[in-house]
């Protein structure tokens, strides 16, 4: 992989994979012939792109609907162009890399048996995976305390989501919408640029929030969902509606609480690596030997 996240091509043992970041959905888009010439060892793409073709038509057949969940976006080509490309995110790749004979996928089909086996235990008992949430926030260097509120605000996420499927939200599409709606209201900006202040990109933005911010939100997203209820709230429209009034309630909590302390609750704070030193500091350290 390439160091910076925000580029638009990868690298993988030399090979270079173009992909795109949809920022509104966080999620990274690879380019699906890139991914197949790594896996075919191809000397060119066109053989990569005859054998995409090939098994375009062999997965639709089977009945296949790792095919229907790609679609285009116009990436750079060799030649300094933008050409409209077949692209996917990570879950349909995965996907597709199994239904390729290569050496190159083996490590992946192992990972995805070791995940898919992790979802088993999952569904058997629900809280190993819990567990394992707690111990990679603890191992981030998260407090005990962060770590409940983390959780406890997760839960309050999941009965809102339970909510909102039992009551014709349909897509990922719709709940990021009401997602955004909620956040916006009582934080006074997006997700996106509640990121940016955070100055995250890929990162759940969640797992980056002050225990203020993890509270704030549980409550905005609480108040939401026993709006919802009352309301009876069905469909975009009116789950829209008691969004805004649940983000309404956390806003009001939260100005009232920066009004007697003077501080912010939205913040920069992050759990990001530190940044290395500049080189300017480098240089000194150099000069004073």
């Amino acid at each position: 992989m390439s160091k910076s996240e925000d580029k638009a091509i990868a690298i993988f043992e030399g090979y270079k994979i173009r992909r795109h970041y949809d920022e509104e959905k966080e999620v990274w888009y690879f380019s699906v012939i890139d991914i197949l010439h790594v896996l075919l060892q191809n000397n060119d793409y066109q053989t990569s792109r005859k054998y995409w073709n090939k098994l375009k038509e062999r997965l639709k057949k089977e009945g296949n609907q790792s095919v229907t969940n790609c679609h285009q976006l116009k990436l750079p080509s060799s030649d300094g162009k933008m050409y409209k490309t077949d692209v996917t995110n990570p879950e349909t790749l995965l996907r597709l890399i199994q239904s390729v004979p290569s050496p190159k996928a083996e490590p992946i089909k192992l990972w995805l048996a070791k995940v898919g086996y992790e979802r088993m235990q999952d569904m058997a008992d629900p809280a190993k995976s819990l567990d394992r949430a707690r111990e990679y926030w603890q191992q981030h260097g998260r407090s005990e305390k962060w770590i409940q509120q983390r959780m406890t605000g997760q839960e309050t996420r999941n009965k809102l989501t339970d909510y909102w499927k039992e009551h014709d939200i349909k897509d990922e599409q719709e709940y990021a919408i009401l997602t955004n709606i909620i956040h916006k209201e009582w934080t006074g900006v997006t997700v996106k640029q509640h990121k940016g202040i955070k100055s995250l990109k890929s990162q759940n933005l969640r797992d980056h929030m002050s225990e203020a911010e993890l509270i704030f939100t549980a409550l905005a997203e609480l108040s939401t969902r026993q709006i919802a209820e009352t309301d009876q709230a069905t469909g975009l429209s009116q789950n829209k509606t008691a969004g805004k009034k649940g983000g309404a309630v956390a806003k009001k909590a939260r100005l009232d609480l920066e009004s007697k302390t003077g501080k912010n609750v939205v913040t920069g704070e992050n759990f990001l690596p530190p940044k290395k030193q500049n080189k300017q500091i480098k240089n000194r350290k150099k000069s004073d030997k």
